[in-house]
């Protein structure tokens, strides 16, 4: 667990092997593909490497000693030996491409899902863009590693490996002064990897930032063009794209610089060994196919250590993409499941909170030993100014946090025992602003419900009121509606909640502000369909236009998060207190 990994930052402070193991560790499932890959990354490498050792024999045994025969037999052998490399390459870069696609899907969708289960404080403290970024950017970054880096760096090391064992049996003399310039390479390639990591967690910030920049603009371009801010918005992105821009040439400046300078270290060892072993030619200590030979391998050399020191950099961008995405895996969860979770059978929708505390932030409190209980049936509504605790209350019910102190009761169960998902499922939500998703209208009125049916739907949608406008449309319950119901009018997209909402026959209707933004005669057809939903339902309605709650069973009047009034609408109009001050400063008179 990372849980001291802060995900938006530069550099996570996990140990170094760490991201790598918990790779590993997603490849498990699919190791009959990955073994059979290693192996033939290993003989497509070790095929790679042989034919310099039969050169050396063409020049010493063929060329020199006029040997007809044995040159067929060496030139046949070329070129089997370059067939099998080329069956072996591709069998690694199939299989592997495979069980990368799985790693990357599994961890993509394990992603996905830990981000709808996410705090809300943390999703309102990020742009939705930013985790849109960490699902492709990153993962994608993690993708190039597992078909791509990891297959160079197995077969580039066997490579390298594999050419230092002929070249030490060619000349273990030539090759040790060779060894006398490479560890120079590696400290270079020491020193630049931190560097590399640093600037590859601080590319795929960037982009985070650039896709969160990107993301909220286009969605709410209403707002953008409404208020002619194109240019401010065409500027934000404009610096973003900058700032990205030179984070990025920082880490191409430094791959390659690494790249040349490792390549300049090589090359003189070649000058140096060329300038040897000619020596050793001259003087009868060394044939000439065996120089030739050397100088192919010490020449093969290059792109090994090339190809490893290109890798390293990779990696590093990679495994900050990694730290990125386990820093959010590893998020704690603020509302966690129950591990043998119950449920009400039937759900009533008796509702209780015993001395509730709740805080957003520690001891800021929203919420003030709040006590109250709501009967199987019954209408309640909450009451109360801005910042009262009034949708507090809703998002408790649901369960989107949990009590700082005290519990919350469905039907004397505790709720954080209670099946979370089949809880949510009975029910029924009506937001003030609501969302619709892309799709027909018999789609967001069945929205997450699978039992629905066509006649289901369509009762729904006449208790909503909306069926007469649905069934006036050319293609009806499956017109497409666009993106977030663009194309409905802010009373219809209400409707089609409140369908949506008592499509399921939820023991608990809960309407949160569901009227405030609309019009005094859309809010009262509104109105009338949410009466008609709240039927027979244990209903709890959050409001801030009292015209909305005369017909309650009971009102509760919040204040700084304790009920400090509680009746009928005429019971509080009588009793002169808040809900009156309320009332009057509303309607604009004290009449009931």
């Amino acid at each position: 667990e990372i849980s001291s990994c802060d995900w938006s930052s530069d550099v996570c402070s996990s140990d170094l092997f760490r991201p790598y193991l918990r790779l590993l560790a997603y490849c498990k499932p699919y190791r009959r593909r990955l073994l059979p890959a290693l192996v033939c990354m290993a003989l497509s490498a070790v095929f790679a490497i042989i034919p310099p050792w039969l050169i050396k024999d063409v020049v010493d045994d063929v060329l020199i000693a006029g040997d007809a025969l044995l040159l067929n037999v060496l030139s046949v052998g070329v070129l089997i030996l370059y067939v099998m490399k080329a069956a072996f390459g591709y069998g690694h870069i199939y299989l592997m491409t495979w069980v990368a696609q799985k790693v990357i899907i599994d961890i993509r969708l394990e992603l996905y899902e830990k981000t709808q289960r996410l705090s809300f404080g943390l999703l309102y403290r990020k742009r939705m863009g930013e985790f849109l970024s960490l699902i492709t950017n990153d993962v994608a970054t993690l993708q190039t590693i597992l078909s791509t880096a990891v297959v160079d760096l197995i077969v580039q090391s066997v490579t390298f490996v594999g050419i230092l064992c002929f070249l030490f049996l060619l000349n273990w003399k030539l090759i040790l002064f060779a060894f006398a310039i490479l560890p120079l390479a590696v400290f270079v390639i020491h020193k630049a990897s931190s560097r590399l990591r640093r600037v590859g967690g601080q590319i795929q910030e960037q982009l985070a930032r650039l896709s969160g920049i990107a993301q909220e603009s286009l969605s709410s371009i209403r707002i953008v063009r409404a208020f002619a801010t194109e240019r401010l918005e065409f500027r934000r992105f404009e610096e973003q794209s900058r700032s990205h821009f030179k984070v990025l040439i920082s880490g191409t400046q430094t791959r390659g610089l690494l790249e040349g300078f490792v390549e300049v270290i090589l090359m003189a060892a070649l000058a140096l060994i060329l300038w040897m072993g000619g020596r050793e030619v001259l003087a009868g200590r060394i044939t000439l196919g065996g120089l030739m030979a050397f100088l192919m391998y010490l020449g093969l050399l290059v792109q090994p250590v090339r190809t490893i020191s290109r890798v390293v950099a990779t990696l590093q961008q990679g495994i900050a993409s990694a730290d990125r995405i386990f820093g959010v895996l590893d998020e704690r969860d603020e509302v966690s499941l129950p591990t043998s979770a119950v449920m009400p059978s039937p759900m009533r929708g008796e509702i209780v909170f015993e001395h509730v505390w709740f805080a957003y932030d520690a001891e800021r409190w929203v919420l003030r030993d709040l006590q109250l209980r709501i009967a199987p049936g019954e209408r309640v509504a909450i009451v109360g100014s801005t910042g009262a605790g009034k949708s507090t209350i809703a998002d408790l019910l649901l369960r989107f946090y949990d009590p700082s102190r005290g519990r919350i009761l469905v039907d004397g169960v505790d709720l954080r025992t209670i099946d979370l998902f089949r809880y949510r499922r009975r029910i029924g939500v009506v937001p003030q602003d609501p969302v619709l998703m892309k799709g027909s209208i018999a789609y967001n009125i069945a929205y997450g419900f699978d039992g629905a049916t066509p006649e289901g739907i369509r009762a729904a949608a006449r208790m909503a009121g909306i069926d007469d406008f649905v069934s006036s449309l050319p293609d009806g319950y499956d017109s497409e509606i666009g993106e977030r119901g663009v194309t409905l009018s802010g009373g219809q997209r209400q409707r089609i909640a409140i369908a949506r909402a008592v499509v399921r026959n939820p023991a608990i209707l809960l309407m949160d502000e569901a009227t405030s933004s609309l019009d005094a005669l859309v809010e009262s057809q509104v109105q009338s369909a949410m009466n008609e939903a709240a039927s027979g339902r244990t209903s709890l309605v959050i409001a801030h236009r009292l015209s909305t709650v005369r017909e309650s069973d009971r009102i509760l009047v919040l204040r700084e998060g304790t009920v400090v009034e509680e009746g009928t609408h005429d019971a509080l109009v009588e009793a002169r207190g808040v809900y009156y001050d309320l009332y009057s400063l509303q309607s604009g008179n004290a009449d009931a």
